[in-house]
């Protein structure tokens, strides 16, 4: 698309400019009545010309008005640019914190068409004024009494506490949405056990195991097997064992919880490597057990579910709306051997009795009295036995909606959510989520009573059973799927905001980097006053720090990977890891000991920092997305490639294809960014086409050329599966660390599946297909 050749025109009036216009325009008036009663007595010699040459032929009264009518000019235009000039002067004096970032973003000094009146500094001081901590706490405390696990009678009183809290501010809309969804739970009639087996397959030593810990949606039955130790289980790891020998095939695997790796990683690897079953603790060197500091007991264990995947693994790609009426479809997802959490006592008594190869120094834990081996041997020939009984059952969630129509683009939403259930108190699970969520819904509702008046729409949701993987905001996900990307802006998650006060991080889509950029230069850290979240972490090592990839179990990622909008969510943490997460000690005085009793006030930080990008996101004309970032990763990746071309290219495969949907890409976002940035935003309907392009970008790199129902998490940069960028990579890396592993016809179809999905998206940002450069030629 062409550049347009309109330019960005500025308006800097104030909400005091009404006077100052007025004077102007009594100057106006008193100067047009001067040169009419001046055109009666100098007829057609009044115009600017005829006073010149009257006035060298010596005309007096042809030089005096000519005077005059310069002064009145000259009075009319200073007052003119006081009034301009005083407007840039007011909007710079407003905004607090960081007034250097007061001028990024489309239209970010001047007040929302909505008719408000109020600019970004004003509306940012009211929000700020407006936040409390000490409803943050109060409602920690009050969602993490007891377990509230999704379809109990503690979780089922907990939604309709929430929507009594909804519907108490002065929201336009609350309404609920049910559905029914199939979870797993431990079987009450038959427990789960762990024993050890002699040769003859006796029980020689049963096991204790806490009858509530499990991991949901793991494979039921039994299994029997040798153990082997594979650290955090993550690919390396099991790759190290190969290397040396040792082979998960047929064996119980222990691992380690962490290591950047969710269960669900963990068991989906252990099954690739033909493991029969898995074992999960959590270790002392990762999450503290020294009774003498705050931390876990060594018989307590960590519970998370093992889905490879999120939603209702019986209805993958399709909303669960009444199980009676469709016939369940497993999710390729659900792990085919069974999974126990067990306590570090436990895993300290099985890999005790281990013998086999050492293991390399990195995977050293800190368990009492074991000599860290890999296995797969038992002392005195004996094995594990692993019994898994879990029951599925549907189950009725709530999920929880409020909202505040924008007023002038009311059908582009701007979504918060948080999780509100858990299986154990979930103090950070749920708790603190849920506790900012409403907050800001009192706080923004309370903006809108005080004057403010949004452009967008905000949307505040409680989602239900998100322990089981995220379930109530994927199945809203799926039933809305065909119209979020033309109305979802962006979606913020709130889940376990809070685990601490040292470090920011922010796990997003890069669309949103910018946004994120210009917010933390506005708000103070919550642990050193004074100084911005922006500025402390260039003292830490750089701001850059704070990005993160989107993982598989974050409350965003099933927004921006199976549904095309751009996500973020945040978390501040201490450089000690918060080690009660996904057990019975996630409570409120753990926590806040843990906090060093500083829960409102983190939480009030945090708050800030979510509205303050939410505020840029219903104000600003334009929506301030960064549109060319997605150009940047594929870049990374075409330098990548390029160190392959020769050997591809002698395999018949050539990587221009890519190189030139890359360029298009670029010159295409680069294009649609130069016409928004010389373009006239104020006109509704300039702004209107713009943001609607910029809200479909995340969307084009959803690859059409896979299932949803098979590959759910279609996008090619975040999703999972051969599509995606990551797995063209891992598959390019073959030709030099594993060449005979390398399959070409493989990498043909991946290559070209993600190339023309990144040429879809350069077509796309393009516009209109006149606008489309064709630029390549074919030859026979």
């Amino acid at each position: 698309m062409g550049t347009l050749t309109a330019h960005l025109t500025q308006s800097s009036s104030v909400s005091h400019h009404s006077s100052d216009e007025e004077e102007a325009g009594a100057q106006r008036e008193e100067l047009s009545f001067a040169t009419l009663e001046n055109e009666e007595e100098a007829e057609p010699f009044c115009d600017i010309r005829g006073l010149v040459l009257r006035y060298l032929c010596g005309n007096r009264r042809g030089c005096v008005l000519l005077g005059f009518c310069g002064s009145v000019t000259f009075t009319a235009a200073f007052l003119l640019a006081f009034v301009v000039f005083s407007g840039r002067y007011h909007c710079s004096q407003v905004g607090g914190l960081g007034e250097q970032s007061e001028q990024e973003g489309g239209g970010a000094n001047k007040p929302s068409d909505g008719g408000s009146g109020l600019y970004l500094g004003e509306l940012r001081e009211m929000m700020r004024r407006l936040l409390q901590y000490e409803d943050i706490y109060n409602t920690v405390s009050r969602i993490s009494r007891a377990n509230h696990p999704p379809g109990s009678s503690e979780g089922t009183a907990l939604a309709s506490e929430v929507l009594g809290r909804f519907r108490k501010l002065p929201m336009d809309h609350t309404w609920t949405e049910s559905l029914y969804a199939t979870l797993q739970f431990p079987d009450r009639t038959q427990r789960s056990s762990l024993q050890l087996v002699d040769s003859a397959g006796l029980i020689s030593e049963q096991i204790a195991l806490n009858p509530f810990d499990y991991c949901p949606y793991s494979a039921t039955g039994n299994y029997t097997g040798g153990v082997v130790y594979a650290n955090y289980g993550r690919p390396e790891d099991f790759n190290w064992l190969k290397s040396v020998g040792v082979s998960a095939a047929g064996c119980v695997v222990v691992m380690r919880v962490g290591g950047g790796v969710s269960f669900a990683e963990k068991v989906w690897l252990a099954e690739r490597n033909g493991a029969g079953g898995v074992l999960i603790y959590p270790d002392p060197a990762d999450l503290p057990q020294d009774p003498r500091r705050l931390g876990l007991t060594s018989h307590t264990a960590v519970s998370e579910h093992v889905h490879l995947g999120s939603g209702d693994p019986f209805t993958p790609g399709f909303p669960s709306f009444n199980h009676s009426k469709f016939p369940p479809i497993p999710s390729s997802g659900l792990p085919l051997i069974p999974a126990l959490p067990i306590t570090a006592t436990v895993a300290a008594k099985l890999l005790s009795q281990l013998s086999g190869p050492p293991c390399p120094p990195s995977w050293r834990g800190r368990l009492p009295y074991v000599r860290c081996v890999l296995g797969p041997e038992f002392s005195s020939e004996r094995r594990v036995q692993m019994s898994v009984h879990n029951v599925m059952n549907p189950v009725l969630l709530n999920n929880i909606f409020s909202s505040l129509e924008g007023h002038v683009e009311p059908d582009q939403y701007i979504i918060l959510g948080a999780q509100r259930d858990s299986l154990g108190p979930g103090a950070v699970k749920s708790g603190v989520g849920t506790a900012i969520l409403l907050e800001l819904a009192r706080t923004f509702s309370a903006m809108v009573k005080k004057g403010f008046s949004p452009r967008r729409s905000l949307l505040f949701v409680s989602w239900d059973a998100g322990d089981f993987g995220n379930v109530g905001a994927t199945e809203w996900l799926e039933g809305y799927l065909s119209m979020l990307h033309l109305k979802a802006v962006a979606y913020f998650s709130l889940d376990q905001a809070i685990m601490g006060d040292d470090n920011l991080s922010a796990y997003t889509s890069p669309l949103l980097v910018d946004l994120l950029d210009s917010a933390i230069k506005q708000v103070e850290h919550p642990k050193h006053a004074g100084q911005t979240i922006y500025s402390q972490a260039e003292r830490d090592g750089g701001s850059w720090r704070i990005m993160k990839p989107l993982y598989l179990n974050s409350g965003a990622y099933s927004f921006t990977a199976f549904a095309g909008v751009p996500a973020m969510e945040l978390r501040f943490t201490k450089e000690r890891a918060y080690p009660f997460l996904n057990t019975p000690l996630d409570s409120v005085p753990h926590f806040q000991e843990f906090l060093g009793g500083r829960l409102g006030v983190i939480g009030r930080r945090l708050g800030e920092l979510v509205g303050e990008m939410v505020l840029r996101l219903v104000h600003d004309h334009i929506l301030p997305l960064r549109i060319t970032s997605y150009a940047q990763s594929v870049l990374q990746f075409s330098a990548h490639l390029n160190k392959h071309s020769a050997e591809l290219q002698s395999r018949g495969v050539s990587p221009q294809w890519l190189f030139s949907a890359r360029g298009d890409y670029s010159r295409a976002a680069e294009t649609l960014q130069r016409a928004i940035d010389y373009s006239d935003l104020h006109n509704p309907t300039t702004a209107r086409l713009y943001n609607t392009r910029i809200m479909k970008v995340e969307y084009y790199f959803l690859s059409q050329y896979v299932s949803a129902m098979e590959t759910p998490f279609r996008h090619v940069i975040h999703g999972r599966g051969n599509h995606t960028l990551r797995a063209l990579t891992e598959h390019l890396d073959l030709l030099t660390s594993d060449p005979g592993r390398f399959d070409e016809s493989c990498f043909r179809r991946q290559l070209a599946l993600f190339t023309w999905t990144l040429q879809g998206a350069a077509n796309a940002l393009n516009g209109d297909v006149w606008s489309i450069h064709h630029t390549r030629t074919y030859t026979h």
